[in-house]
């Protein structure tokens, strides 16, 4: 224990952040449950002590974004760390073009096969591609099965300077609000019209990737020009904790990290479980077990038994 949800900055790497809690909370045990770019902020979940456990189960959670896009410059990072490498002179979208716009946005979501950035840490033949980019070079990356889930403009800007950079949450997510709270976004690389996207994504998602392929479907370069992560999961980003506030942070214990739907067990089920047998039961799907409050497994069903993922003694 716990779970914690923390704030991350721009600058910094999802490990830079997880050697900060190491430091923090004098633990080597801490882990993360999806990396987010240096030049992103926002929400990275890190699981502390016995809590590394619940990572494989937190990986696949959803997670929610605004993303600056901005038309007419493509970058080999695909986002603000430049430099710029592609240009196109991209006109202000009138009115009326806006409806085209949302009806581009419409047409990623749902699965997808997204190809990630070349400056990325996916690996080929084990080598990371981020670095054979840095040293000059290029890996085939084939595509990866995605879901985007929503992908709403929240509004269309001049450059992502005169974008906004203050919001509120609402019922609906993340909303502008002038007198709501500012989000510190990499230096611009020039000006250029600027697309603010309200997403909704599935685990594996690059929105670098997505900036990317949005431009190549309007006919332009395009590259990601901020990104702020405002929800993990059930954590949201009003909730997160700075950095410098990883020592004192409570966090969630265990259970309520979870997302599952709950099974309470008896001492006999509890038993079984732990003994990793597979008890007859209709649930379907990934629920958690527990007896008298306590964490006892994590199991998926299959409409006729349960199999253990994994137990708790």
């Amino acid at each position: 224990m716990p779970v914690i949800a923390v704030d991350k900055p721009l600058g910094l790497t999802s490990h830079d952040v997880v050697n900060r809690a190491r430091r923090a909370r004098g633990t080597r045990r801490v882990g993360h449950t999806g990396t987010l770019d240096p030049l992103a902020t926002g929400v990275l979940v890190l699981c502390v002590d016995a809590s590394t456990k619940l990572v494989q189960f937190m990986e696949a959670d959803t997670k929610a974004y605004l993303a600056w896009i901005s038309l007419g410059a493509g970058t080999p990072t695909l986002d603000a760390e430049g430099p710029v490498t592609e240009q196109q002179h991209v006109a202000m979208p009138t009115d009326e073009a806006l409806d085209d716009l949302r009806e581009t946005l419409y047409t990623f979501i749902g699965p997808q096969a997204q190809v990630p950035p070349q400056y990325s840490a996916v690996q080929v033949g084990g080598r990371r591609a981020y670095a054979v980019a840095r040293s000059g070079g290029e890996l085939d990356l084939p595509a990866r099965n995605v879901v985007i889930h929503s992908l709403d403009l929240l509004g269309v800007y001049p450059s992502v300077e005169e974008a906004p950079h203050a919001f509120s949450r609402g019922d609906g997510g993340w909303t502008p609000d002038s007198d709501g709270r500012s989000f510190t976004l990499p230096p611009p690389l020039g000006r250029f019209p600027t697309l603010l996207v309200r997403a909704s994504v599935g685990s594996g998602t690059y929105l670098r990737s997505l900036a990317r392929d949005v431009g190549a479907a309007l006919g332009v370069p395009a590259h990601l020009a901020g990104l702020v992560r405002t929800r993990v999961g059930r954590y949201d980003l009003a909730e997160a904790v700075s950095v410098e506030h990883l020592a004192d942070a409570e966090g969630l214990p265990d259970l309520a990290a979870l997302d599952f739907p709950h099974i309470e067990a008896n001492e006999r089920l509890a038993r079984e479980l732990r003994q990793g047998k597979r008890p007859k039961s209709a649930a379907l799907g990934r629920h958690v077990v527990t007896l008298d409050g306590s964490l006892v497994a994590v199991v998926d069903g299959d409409g006729g038994a349960l199999r253990v993922v994994r137990a708790w003694a």
